[in-house]
């Protein structure tokens, strides 16, 4: 958690990526890696030092900072903070799961709330913080709601209302009752975000509410159907079902 903030500028502007470097060098714990003027040098630079955060221009030659974040490796992919001189991508930048975004010029003291911002989502990426803080005898701390950017904003989500999450792709889709939700996020990165005492991933595209599950039905290959109290019937993998098992408190 003490780590500096690993990062990138990225802007096809010399004197935009020159101010941005000045005003990180004023904060505690930033490390500022290198910049890179378009897309291509930038998905270089990721592969070669895989940063924590990249400081991210919308509006370049060729490819703009939207193409940069779709060509981003799952295994590499750091937080987005958009830096643009124009506020009508907000939307857009907020579905890409962009933690913040900053209108040109920046002001310091926005700069500061942005990196504050993505240390507070620090913690819910590492697995193997979460890991850590066990082994100290510590609790990791899980929201009890998620932001889901919609048409006119952000809805707030309380996780008692999820049923299931299926991925599709770089999407998900997350079943309330008879709604469906999509957000794109992987379904790794949404594992990390909810508390493996209330949620367990059942499939390698598939999460469900444990408080949700009404039996387990054996098949004769190791694998098992999941019925819900709804009477929804969901594929458990017999790679997760021991872990499932643990999860509800089934001796076997």
């Amino acid at each position: 958690m003490n780590a500096p903030l690993r990062c990138l500028i990225v802007d096809d502007v010399q004197l935009a990526r020159d101010r941005l470097r000045r005003l990180l060098g004023g904060l505690e714990d930033v490390e500022v890696l290198g910049e890179a003027a378009n897309v291509t040098d930038a998905l270089e630079l990721v592969h070669e030092h895989a940063p924590d955060l990249i400081f991210l221009d919308i509006e370049m030659p060729e490819r703009d900072g939207f193409a940069l974040v779709a060509a981003l490796p799952e295994n590499l992919r750091p937080a987005i903070v958009f830096v643009t001189a124009y506020d009508q991508h907000a939307v857009r930048a907020f579905a890409a799961d962009a933690i913040d975004y900053l209108l040109k010029p920046v002001e310091p003291e926005r700069l500061k709330q942005a990196v504050e911002r993505v240390r507070t989502r620090r913690a819910q990426w590492s697995p193997e913080l979460v890991a850590q803080l066990q082994q100290l005898g510590g609790e990791a701390h899980y929201p009890d709601r998620l932001s889901l950017p919609v048409d006119h904003g952000i809805r707030l989500l309380a996780l008692d209302e999820i049923d299931w999450i299926e991925s599709a792709g770089n999407y998900l889709c997350i079943r309330t009752g008879n709604e469906t939700l999509i957000l794109r996020e992987t379904l790794t990165k949404m594992e990390t975000r909810l508390d493996p005492k209330r949620f367990a991933r059942i499939h390698r595209s598939r999460i469900v509410n444990l408080s949700r599950v009404a039996r387990l039905l054996p098949l004769y290959n190791g694998d098992h159907t999941v019925v819900l109290k709804d009477g929804t019937e969901l594929g458990l993998s017999r790679t997760y079902r021991d872990a499932l098992y643990r999860a509800l408190g089934i001796e076997h």
